[in-house]
């Protein structure tokens, strides 16, 4: 029996509501996007994982507003019903300086934590951005309603140049450590 992992590649394309960061010239939807499909590619050539995405489609768009957007991820993910819930984000400061990785969880001392441990560590081994740590948040809409321990991973800082430059030319090395993670998180790594 396969493990069943949701990707959310978190916000909309650009040009509609809820299309997420922009800076140094890059689109956090986009990112989201190829990350998201990277790592389904990865998971589905794995046996022991069958994954589905939230956007398909470069240009597919989810609900019609902010909160019918992220209804309809987490229901797809529910309806499955999936295993495990990643969403898959990029960060944005007004001070260039911050950078790093953060993976939001709803709450410490669950699988959702022990997952995020694992992520965070597969992400730094891989394209060596800064761990900034596991963030307990339980008023985000995806960690609250997932019915399956769930994962907000923001990348890195898109105002950041370095985190940009790695977010820009490695989105398959974002890709491969969330990978990574999972299969440590499972014992297969």
């Amino acid at each position: 029996m396969a493990i069943k992992i949701f990707i959310d590649q978190g916000h909309n394309p650009s040009g509609y509501f809820n299309s997420g960061a922009e800076a140094n010239g890059l689109q956090e939807s986009e990112i989201n996007y190829q990350v998201g499909i990277y790592l389904r590619n990865l998971l589905n050539s794995d046996p022991r994982f069958e994954a589905r995405v939230s956007r398909p489609q470069p240009d597919t768009v989810l609900g019609t507003n902010n909160t019918t957007s992220l209804a309809a991820r987490v229901a797809m993910a529910n309806q499955w019903p999936a295993d495990y819930f990643i969403s898959i984000h990029c960060n944005l400061n007004p001070n260039p300086e911050i950078n790093g990785t953060e993976v939001y969880i709803y709450q410490y001392f669950t699988q959702g934590q022990w997952l995020a441990e694992q992520i965070m560590g597969g992400i730094n081994d891989m394209v060596g951005t800064k761990n900034n740590g596991i963030r307990e948040n339980p008023s985000l809409y995806v960690l609250r309603n997932a019915d399956m321990p769930a994962n907000l991973v923001e990348l890195g800082y898109i105002s950041n140049p370095s985190d940009a430059e790695k977010l820009r030319n490695d989105q398959y090395g974002f890709a491969y450590g969330i990978y990574l993670g999972l299969l440590r998180y499972f014992g297969f790594a």
